[in-house]
């Protein structure tokens, strides 16, 4: 007779896998964080992926635009396993992009691991974007009159990734660049990447001297990708090291700009300066900003503090500059 399955790997309490590959994940998450809605932004769901049921929302300003408004994608963070457009602290996020920066936000959910390993995250966003391809082409599809004509200037669009979300903003990224994927009339201008989650087999500085925060450690980072890259993957798997001896040759292909944050005092950060430094290197458009003393999650966690208004005015540079 068997043993019964046990914990193999165990995220919070809330999301554990069973040595027989079975899964438990909790919906009862007390995020203790009030949803903002002062009035100035509107946001209503909706379902960009019949499929796998997934859903997106979309917010923009109260008051009607002058302008058509530049779209900005929103991928969120959670180490690939959590997250949703639903949770406050990215609803919050969106909302003051939104009031911040005079945009349409699109936040889209993506299928998370261990139940859908990579690449799934990276699919479902680029499903999202061709949504976004048929909504240029063919109009309001599903929203009723909240997109109407004139809303959306589909020419200037710009994809943000949150940690994880980073990731998958690379991987867009990369898609485009090497022609896979077709979106006119949609034109993706450039890439946010805060504090993208990536990781190889050799340890930076930071992960050796600095393997904890005052939240996040670099257990929970190996454990995220233990559960999220395809079954057997190593660290050094295309979809966690971008320069791993098995990941495309980024000089080969064709990014847009890109705008890279992260904090000083991130376990993340050497990996992240030297993803940007590499891609400068090659020759691409990189604009690299270290925020001192901050840590992961520092503009997600407080939307609204000063730190984080900081990081929205040198998105809107980022996104005047490569609007011409």
């Amino acid at each position: 007779m068997g043993s019964l399955p046990h914990v193999v790997e165990d995220c919070f309490g809330l999301l554990k896998l069973y040595s027989d590959g079975s899964i438990s994940r909790s919906t009862n998450i007390n995020f203790n964080i009030p949803i903002i809605d002062d009035g100035s932004v509107l946001w209503k769901d909706n379902v960009f992926d019949k499929h796998h049921n997934l859903h997106l929302r979309l917010y923009k300003p109260t008051l009607a635009s002058l302008t058509k408004l530049p779209v900005l994608y929103y991928i969120h963070a959670g180490g690939f396993c959590f997250g949703s457009r639903t949770f406050p602290n990215f609803h919050n996020i969106c909302h003051r992009l939104v009031s911040r920066l005079g945009v349409l936000v699109v936040a889209p959910d993506y299928r998370l691991a261990p139940e859908h390993r990579l690449p799934a995250a990276i699919d479902d966003a680029m499903s999202s974007l061709k949504w976004l391809q048929t909504l240029a082409m063919h109009g309001d599809i599903g929203c009723d009159t909240w997109l109407g004509d004139g809303v959306v200037d589909f020419d200037r669009v710009f994809v943000m990734g949150d940690s994880s979300g980073g990731n998958v903003a690379h991987h867009v990224a990369l898609r485009l660049g090497m022609g896979l994927v077709e979106l006119e009339p949609v034109r993706v201008r450039g890439y946010v990447l805060l504090a993208p989650f990536f990781g190889g087999s050799v340890k930076t500085r930071s992960e050796e001297e600095r393997p904890c925060e005052v939240f996040w450690n670099l257990d929970m980072y190996n454990r995220f990708w233990r559960l999220s890259l395809p079954i057997g993957g190593t660290k050094d798997h295309p979809l966690m090291n971008p320069f791993g001896p098995s990941s495309p040759k980024l000089a080969e292909v064709n990014l847009n700009p890109m705008l890279v944050v992260v904090g000083s005092d991130e376990i993340l950060k050497d990996r992240v300066e030297d993803y940007a430094k590499k891609l400068k290197e090659l020759g691409k458009k990189i604009e690299f900003v270290e925020f001192e003393g901050k840590q992961h999650g520092f503009f997600t966690d407080h939307p609204f503090s000063e730190v984080a208004e900081r990081v929205i005015l040198i998105i809107k540079g980022f996104m005047a500059e490569n609007s011409d």
